[in-house]
């Protein structure tokens, strides 16, 4: 081939790449006479296309084409990644976290079958960003499968936390096992050994289960650390074990194969490694596995030229590299053609090497268009963009969410502050108003008629003065024993009637010392009635009582009569006091200017601790009084108690 036909065959490859309206700058260097030297460089550009431009495939070949290529169809792993990358943009527009968080384990898997730990790593933590706290054994499961990725990229340290995590999260006690052995195992890294122990242990206990794929995992990491201490028997048993429990998935199968076959190549038993890949071969094709396939020519081939078997390894590898061509695989294409050329350029071969390249060049557009998972490539870069961007909304909806609701948050928590802060202020006034009237009502209760003190004494001066030394003696004891009484109640709104009787009986006494010509006295109670263990509110009928005796009987011309009465009455205690004295008006007009200008406290204290009563305990106590209508004279007071039995 001249350098001038080359150049111009290259020159058609460019300008196949400008009709599609990319706006790409190729850039080739000169070539030199010897066309062969920039094979490499050529062959990389040309792969660019492959992997940057896969919309060339439709476009009209303006070369000369090559031979019809057979298009076979098939479910790559791409066409996965960018399905499971289309769910998972549904669910995140959905806004559906338990969804969101599964396509992402679903595109780890893929990735991590591919062979793309970084990505598979990648996408395991966003599955546990978007996973539950509360589903503690998925939490455990994604964990654990970090670990293996993270193990798989020599991050030690980042694998053995992931995998004490998942043993402390989950429930299941198998999996608690199997995670603090693995934990255990890379903890002892310098120990093939003990690594193999925790291996063992770990395979013992995933049959014991029935989880064979963990079971696999042991034996096949066994084999590994065989291998390191250069004990293949020991290796090819353990990946033997490793196949025992992976029949139910073939891809993994023959994966443990391959490595069986690559152990005997290494031991330079090369008829054993060609006998496996032989028959992984002749399966491959019943099954129409076309990747499969693919790949066992290519090892078949790298067995061949190791068992210094040329001339059947090159055609083994052209084999593979005419398949990978017609099926539409580049990526094999590229790897198969990479070898090939390494192999003539080894000979010298430069004529060998311009054939595949004009072989390649013309199945260019053949094999673009075979190539789904280019297709597929593209589509999922365009998903995972936009999932970037969705992620990228969702971030910005969430911190707006997190920042409205820590607003609301605060908002809320300022109004139940301020309201509880009211509550607060509220409760306190109302303390200080009661405990105000408590006060009030102990001042009142406490306050003495001073007419009653000073009647009292003079009382006693006029029996000492008149010689009467035994009354004044009585009244003197009588009114302390009263005083007594007085004071010993005084910090208390509620006695028992017994008590307010017993304390109205001293006072009547005294009163009837004073005034024994002017009026009698009769205290009755209602038999229904317990005296002991009914109260009432302290000290509020002796204002009423000394009312009708001084301002009522003391004037009368005749002796009359105080009946005081307690009779119980529709869950009431009705007491009354009746006097036949002068009455109401006729007191009035009797009055000196000195006791108009001074009214009395006696009523006016009663009316205000009646009022402090009702308000500090709702108990409805009511009190009339009423004059008497003619021929009739006097005065009746009438008040109402609940019946109280606790106080």
């Amino acid at each position: 081939m001249t350098e001038t036909r080359f150049g111009e065959m290259v020159k058609r490859r460019f300008d196949l790449v400008k009709t599609i309206g990319k706006a790409y700058r190729i850039h080739l260097l000169y070539i030199p006479k010897n066309p062969c030297m920039q094979l490499p460089r050529l062959f990389a550009c040309c792969f660019c296309f492959c992997l940057l431009i896969p919309q060339a495939a439709w476009s009209q070949d303006t070369i000369k084409k090559a031979p019809k290529l057979e298009l076979k169809k098939k479910v790559s792993r791409s066409r996965k990644v960018s399905a499971a990358a289309a769910d998972l943009e549904n669910a995140l527009k959905k806004n559906d976290r338990e969804s969101i968080a599964r396509n992402y384990e679903s595109l780890a898997e893929t990735f991590i079958s591919k062979g793309d730990f970084k990505k598979a790593e990648e996408y395991l933590q966003k599955a546990l960003q978007y996973t539950k706290p509360g589903q503690a054994e998925d939490i455990a499961r994604l964990r654990r499968s970090m670990a293996k990725v993270q193990e798989s990229r020599n991050n030690l340290a980042a694998a053995s936390m992931n995998y004490l995590k998942a043993a402390e999260i989950t429930g299941d006690k198998t999996t608690e096992k199997l995670n603090a052995n693995d934990f255990s195992r890379l903890q002892n890294a310098n120990s093939p050994q003990a690594q193999m122990t925790f291996n063992t242990s770990n395979a013992e206990i995933a049959k014991e289960s029935d989880k064979n794929e963990e079971a696999a995992d042991a034996y096949q990491q066994n084999a590994v650390l065989n291998l390191k201490e250069r004990k293949p028997e020991a290796a090819i048993r353990n990946y033997e074990q490793a196949i025992t429990f992976s029949k139910d998935k073939p891809e993994e199968v023959i994966k443990i194969q391959s490595q069986i076959a690559k152990v005997y190549t290494t031991e330079n038993q090369f008829e054993k490694a060609i006998a496996i890949h032989r028959k992984l071969l002749e399966d491959a094709r019943k099954n129409h596995d076309t990747d499969t396939e693919i790949a066992q020519l290519q090892l078949l081939s790298s067995v061949y030229l190791k068992n210094s078997q040329a001339n059947e390894g090159i055609d083994l590898l052209r084999e593979s590299y005419r398949i990978a061509l017609q099926s539409g695989r580049s990526d094999a294409a590229k790897q198969n053609l990479g070898a090939l050329l390494k192999y003539y350029r080894a000979k010298g071969d430069d004529q060998a090497s311009m054939r595949l390249y004009e072989q390649f060049f013309e199945n260019f557009d053949a094999l673009i268009r075979a190539d789904s998972s280019l297709i597929d490539a593209r589509t999922f870069r365009v998903t995972e963009e936009k999932i970037r961007q969705l992620e990228k909304e969702k971030s910005l909806k969430d911190e707006l969410i997190s920042k409205k609701n820590t607003f609301n948050y605060f908002l809320i928590g300022s109004v139940v502050l301020l309201f509880l802060l009211f509550i607060f202020i509220a409760r306190a006034l109302y303390a200080i108003k009661i405990k105000n009237k408590e006060i009030a009502l102990q001042s009142l209760r406490r306050e003495m008629n001073p007419h009653f003190i000073f009647n009292s004494l003079n009382s006693v001066n006029q029996f000492i003065s008149q010689n009467k030394e035994l009354e004044a003696n009585k009244y003197l004891s009588s009114y302390s024993h009263l005083m007594r009484d007085i004071m010993e109640n005084s910090n208390r709104d509620f006695i028992t009637i017994g008590s307010e009787i017993g304390q109205l009986k001293k006072y009547l006494e005294l009163e009837h010392l004073r005034f024994s010509d002017k009026f009698d006295y009769t205290i009755t109670v209602d038999e229904r009635i317990d005296t002991e263990h009914t109260f009432i509110p302290n000290m509020i009928l002796q204002p009423h009582l000394e009312n009708a005796i001084w301002h009522g009987l003391r004037y009368k011309e005749s002796k009359g009569l105080l009946a005081l009465s307690f009779t119980a009455s529709d869950k009431k205690i009705k007491v009354t006091i009746d006097d036949n004295g002068i009455g109401l008006a006729k007191s009035a007009e009797l009055k000196t200017k000195n006791q108009k200008a001074h009214q009395s406290r006696g009523i006016t204290n009663t009316e205000e601790r009646l009022a402090l009563l009702n308000g500090l305990y709702k108990k409805g106590i009511s009190c009339s009084i009423t004059e008497k209508q003619q021929p009739e004279t006097g005065t009746i007071v009438v008040i109402y108690f609940p019946i109280i039995h606790n106080v």
